[in-house]
Formats: C-alpha cells, sequence, structure tokens
C-alpha cells in the first residue's frame, strides 16, 4: 500500500509540473487583451503590444488617442468580441496568427459597427514567452490610418416652432438683421461712429471695441455686433447711415405678439454650465440653444430635435458615421393671439393678469401677464443695464401671473354658495336679516368686525347677496357650513390639488395649517383669509356653471377634435349651477349689480366682482386691493375671461376690472 500511495504522489507531481509549464494560447492572451479594452483600460493595453508597435506610439499617446477619440464622440456600450478557437485549431500555431475581431459602439452619429483583424506575434521577454499585439490605428476605426486624426462635425436641426389655433407663429423660426461692422472702412476719427452705434444699438461701448479687437478679425472682415428686429426699420435706417456699418439677414428665433405673450411664449439661449450637465445626456452639447421660460422650456424636448453629426477622417472623404439632424416637432396650441393681444392692450401696462378659456371644449384661449418684457431682445442680445431694469423692476415684468396664487376676494362667493346648497346648509330663497355695515359673531371676536359695502338691504337672500356681493352674508355662510365641509367643498373644485396641465401652475391653497378658528373660516367665505388661488384655476372653476355642475378639464395643445374632459365630475346639481348662473347674470344686468356697469349692447354677461384686500391687520389703513371679474357670456358660451389687475385701491377697486373685460367681450363675442 505505502508503494501504490508514493506513487500517485509522483503522477499527480509530474501533472501539477506539466500545467505550471503549459504556454499561454493566442487565444487566451487575445481574449485577456479585449477584456481591457471593453473596460477601457488603455494603460494595461498598451504593455500587451509588441517591441516594434511601442517603437511608433509612446504610452501616453497611445492612451490619449483612444481617449480623446471615444471622449470626442462620445463613445457609448464599447463591446469587443472575438470567437475563440477550438483545441483542435490552436494545434500548429505558428510565431504570428491572425485572427478577426467584432466591435460595436454608440456614439453621437449613431451606432458604429465593424470587423477588422489582429495580428499576434509571440515574443521573449524577461518574464518568459508569451503573445503580443501588433497594433494600428485602424483597430480604432478601419479607415483610420497612421497620422490621421478623427474628427466631428454638427449640424444643428431646425426648432420646432409654436403656432396659435389659427396657425398664426407664437415662436416661429425667422430672419433678425444682424448688424456689423467692417473695421477697414471706418473713418479716421472712429471713436463717434462708435459711440453713437453702442447708443443705438444699447451696448456698452466697451463691448463693440472688444469684438473689433479679437485676434481674428481682418480690416476686411464683417464683424457681427448684435441683431436687431427686422421689423425695425427705422432703427436700421439709423444704423446703417453710419460708416463702415452693414446688416446681414441672419435665422433668428421670432416672437412675434413680443410682449403681449412674452410669459407664455418664453425664449431660448444659450446652454450654461449648469444646464449642460444635467442635459449632456440627452443629446446636447456645450453650445447648444435651450428654452429658458415659457413654453419654449415647457416643450423643449419636442421643439429641440436631434442634431446630426457626422464623424470621419480629417482632411479626407472618409465618412466613419453619419447620423442626418431631426428637425423638432411643430406644436399647435389653443391660443387665439388676437384674443391674447386684445387682453394684454386692455391691462395697459398695469400689474395684472387674465386667462380666458372656451368654458365648454376647455381650450385655452389666452394666458397673459403684464407688465412685461419683448421676448425678441433676449435673442438679439439685451444689455445688462437693460437686464437689470427689468430684474430689479418692482412691478416684476419678468413674472409670469397668471400661474401664481392671490387672494381671490369676492369672486370665490359663488364657490361658496354651492358648498351651501350641496351640503344643505343653504337654501337659496332664506333670508339673513343683516343690519348695519358691520358685524361679528359674538363678543369673543373681540375688535374682529367683518364688514360688507352696501346697507341698502337687510333682508337678504343668495341672488341679493351676490348682486349686493354682501361679505357677512357669505361669512355668516361659511360658519354655518363649517370648517371641515367647507374645506371639503374646495376640494371638490381642485384646493390642494396639482393641476395637470402642460405649463405649470401653482396649486391653490385654503389655509396654511387648516381652517382653526371662526374668524379664518368667516373671512373665507368671502375670498379672504387664507385663500390662495390661481387665475387659471379660478377660469376653470367657473366652467362649473355652464355645464350643468361638471368642471371642465382646461388643454393647451390644439386636437383634431376638441372634445371636452371633465376634470371634476358633477360637484354641484345641475340645478343648483343652473341656479348660480341666473344669480351670476344678475350680477351684471341688474342695476344694482357690482358688474352692472358699463352696460354694453348686446351682451349678456354673467360674472363676478371681487375686491381682495391684502392688510397685515384689521387696523391696517394702508393696505392694497386686487381687483377681480370673472365672467362668461350665457347666450352662446364661447368665452370665460379671469382678470386680476393689482393695486386697484383709489381706482374704484374691482369696478376698475370690469370695463377691461367687458371690452374684449365686446370685441370677441359680437359675431
Amino acid at each position: 500500500m505505502k508503494k501504490v500511495g508514493m506513487l500517485v504522489l509522483f503522477i499527480l507531481s509530474i501533472l501539477i509540473l506539466s500545467a505550471c509549464s503549459e504556454k499561454p494560447t493566442a487565444s487566451d492572451r487575445f481574449s485577456q487583451y479585449i477584456d481591457l479594452w471593453n473596460d477601457q483600460k488603455f494603460s494595461e493595453m498598451y504593455e500587451m503590444l509588441t517591441t516594434s508597435t511601442k517603437e511608433t506610439i509612446s504610452k501616453e499617446d497611445f492612451i490619449s488617442r483612444y481617449t480623446d477619440i471615444y471622449d470626442g464622440i462620445s463613445a457609448k456600450d464599447v463591446k469587443v468580441t472575438f470567437e475563440k478557437p477550438t483545441e483542435e485549431e490552436q494545434k500548429g500555431e505558428t510565431e504570428v496568427i491572425v485572427y478577426p475581431f467584432s466591435l460595436t459602439m454608440d456614439t453621437l452619429a449613431g451606432e458604429i459597427s465593424f470587423e477588422h483583424d489582429v495580428r499576434l506575434t509571440k515574443e521573449e521577454r524577461e518574464d518568459g514567452e508569451n503573445w503580443f499585439i501588433t497594433w494600428l490605428p485602424a483597430m480604432i476605426f478601419p479607415q483610420l490610418e497612421d497620422g490621421e486624426e478623427v474628427k466631428i462635425s454638427s449640424q444643428p436641426p431646425a426648432r420646432g416652432q409654436i403656432f396659435d389655433q389659427n396657425q398664426n407663429g407664437l415662436a416661429v423660426n425667422g430672419v433678425a438683421h444682424e448688424i456689423g461692422i467692417v473695421p477697414g472702412n471706418l473713418p479716421e476719427n472712429h471713436d463717434e461712429v462708435l459711440t453713437e452705434l453702442a447708443a443705438l444699438l444699447e451696448l456698452d461701448r466697451a463691448e463693440i471695441d472688444a469684438k473689433i479687437n479679437q485676434s481674428w478679425v481682418r480690416p476686411e472682415d464683417f464683424v457681427p455686433i448684435k441683431k436687431i428686429d427686422s421689423t425695425n426699420t427705422k432703427l436700421l435706417e439709423q444704423l446703417v447711415a453710419l460708416p463702415s456699418v452693414l446688416k446681414r439677414d441672419s435665422a433668428s428665433r421670432v416672437y412675434p405678439l413680443g410682449e403681449s405673450a412674452a410669459h407664455l411664449t418664453g425664449y431660448i439661449g444659450s446652454i450654461t454650465a449648469e444646464e449642460f450637465e444635467k442635459l449632456k445626456d440627452k443629446g446636447y452639447s456645450s453650445s447648444s440653444i435651450v428654452g429658458k421660460a415659457g413654453l419654449e422650456e415647457v416643450y423643449e424636448d419636442r421643439l429641440k430635435g436631434e442634431t446630426g453629426y457626422k464623424i470621419y477622417v480629417g482632411g479626407t472623404d472618409k465618412i466613419i458615421a453619419e447620423k442626418e439632424p431631426v428637425n423638432g416637432e411643430d406644436i399647435r396650441i389653443t391660443i387665439n393671439s388676437e384674443l391674447q393681444k386684445s387682453l394684454y392692450e386692455q391691462l395697459n401696462g398695469e400689474p395684472g393678469t387674465a386667462v380666458a378659456l372656451h368654458p365648454i371644449t376647455g381650450e385655452t384661449l389666452a394666458m397673459v401677464s403684464s407688465p412685461s418684457y419683448n421676448p425678441n431682445e433676449f435673442i438679439y442680445g439685451m444689455s445688462k443695464e437693460k437686464y437689470s431694469s427689468l430684474a430689479d423692476n418692482p412691478l416684476k415684468p419678468l413674472m409670469a401671473r397668471f400661474n401664481k396664487t392671490y387672494a381671490p376676494g369676492s369672486s370665490i362667493k359663488p364657490i361658496t354658495a354651492t358648498i351651501g346648497l350641496e351640503s344643505g346648509k343653504l337654501q337659496p330663497n332664506d333670508e339673513k336679516v343683516i343690519k348695519g355695515k358691520s358685524w361679528q359673531q359674538d363678543s369673543s371676536w373681540g375688535k374682529y368686525f367683518i364688514t360688507r359695502v352696501s346697507t341698502k338691504i337687510e333682508h337678504v337672500n343668495l341672488e341679493n347677496a351676490l348682486i349686493y356681493s354682501d361679505n357677512i352674508y357669505f361669512a355668516q355662510l361659511a360658519l354655518e357650513i363649517g370648517a371641515e365641509t367647507f374645506s371639503n367643498g374646495l376640494k371638490k373644485y381642485g384646493f390642494e390639488e396639482e393641476i395637470d396641465f402642460p405649463f405649470p401652475i401653482n396649486k391653490s391653497t385654503i389655509a396654511t395649517n387648516g381652517l382653526t378658528n371662526e374668524q379664518l373660516l368667516a373671512d373665507s367665505g368671502y375670498g379672504q383669509g387664507q385663500l390662495q388661488m390661481s387665475p387659471f384655476h379660478f377660469a376653470a372653476t367657473y366652467t362649473t356653471f355652464v355645464n350643468n355642475g361638471n368642471m371642465i378639464k382646461p388643454y393647451l395643445e390644439k386636437q383634431t377634435e376638441e372634445k371636452a374632459t371633465i376634470w371634476k365630475e358633477q360637484i354641484v346639481t345641475s340645478d343648483h349651477a343652473q341656479l348660480l348662473l341666473q344669480d351670476l347674470e344678475q350680477v351684471v344686468q341688474n342695476p344694482n349689480g357690482t358688474a352692472y356697469e358699463p352696460q354694453v349692447e348686446g351682451q349678456k354677461l354673467a360674472g363676478k366682482t371681487g375686491t381682495a384686500e391684502l392688510k397685515q391687520s384689521q387696523e391696517d389703513k394702508e393696505g392694497k386691493e386686487n381687483g377681480w371679474f370673472v365672467a362668461v357670456n350665457t347666450n352662446d358660451p364661447k368665452l370665460l375671461i379671469a382678470m386680476m389687475v393689482e393695486d386697484v385701491k383709489g381706482k374704484g377697486g374691482s369696478h376698475h376690472v370690469v370695463p377691461k373685460v367687458k371690452q374684449v367681450f365686446k370685441e370677441f363675442t359680437s359675431n
């Protein structure tokens, strides 16, 4: 048995020694190289190259050759494969062997795939004999030879355009005049010319000097200074009258409605470093243009298109890969440009906002904010001084108002009424006896009183409460409804809810920490307290009264069939909706109604005014007021407008807003 054991140990030793002395195969060696390649470990790949290859390229150049090319073309998912030969095929391997391999990768210009051969040579090194790779540039791309460089060029797509419901342009690809100087044509004493040019273009003189003195500029070159609006013929005439000043047409983004739709359309601009970091994996480059605000930003993914790229060998006609640009998508929305302009003109530069909807279909017809800015100036080049004047303006012309929230004032009263009707706490013909101008629940309210505008009537039913806009009536009604039921009633209208709409809309809110006391609940009943509501949401809630108690969901993108979608179904019964609509008609038609003046012949409107007091306390006598008017034409409901004007104290409160809205109805519902 001892001899048998010795024999087994001897055989095992022979096998182990044989295995240790087994020479590496070429296929195993190339598989190792491929693993490094797939992991992009270029430094370790270099160590596996033949001696003769290392004489033609340094390690540093080898590594940078790969990294520069792969980074430049945004190579991803690089995958190199080869089919290992069988043991039978490996028998009789010579000192040199050639294997085919395949490579695939994703790049800016699309997928690249190719097959190529690699030569492995057996070499003796200090650590023994092994196989080494004969490397050539063609292993990166077959088209590449020694001394040649891989280049990439881009072709930007045409940005998609935005059109209104009638195919009128809101954000389109047009032409601007590019103003420039030919330095060689400047007069000898050119200081006066450049100073006048700077004044006309609203630029700092130093900016013009810097552009003229760029290193590439030759005397005969046209040096671009600034783009101007192609419709501004007067400015163009003044500019080209200056010696050496010329214009050439240049492709440009154009916003035909200018200031009247600035907050809606927004504008585009050069991508910032921060934006690029977020968007670089979506096909953007450091020189890309992106939507900065408004619909340009909202629809960026659809408008931008896809940049075309060509990967080629520099100085040759050899193309490695090419992807044609894909133009951005044109988008048609429901906005009516003429209505948009009309509402903007009615605001007349005052801080305010207006939203118009089609109350039956839900089409969003206008979204206006005032004061405004000219979005074209962001395209043509706005001076720092001009931007600062906008950014620092206390009236906030850069801010969109139609999606922000404000105290709704008395315009909320129809909503309070429907909550009372649906909860059974209100019977429309029941009367509340209200005497005097002020009221409080009891002495526990201390010095806190609720006041009303008119004391003409003491026996107040729902219709009269709306006609006279009686704050005390609706404060008492809110208390009768109760905090929980009142809050739940508002939530049925979409309060405390994110609004599903392409343009971000701030959600309307009820109270910071709930309706925690009687005074807050009472104030909320007539639109004060802590209630906050966006003009957009306000317009949507009033669709309930002309749709049998269903609240219509507003939409923005034009549809092949204008079909309404119900956002909130049967918030109130059809009978209650009809009752409120009739009462709101009286607010406008009855001589005592708060929206009676001015009368416009042929109009049959239903609506509600509201004056929201912005006071820090009841003793605050200097608080500002915002005026509201929400109205719809009832004889043929095609237009619903919610308008709010800030700081109407001393201007008649909500009565300052009513004529503006009625004038727009006159223009757009007369046919």
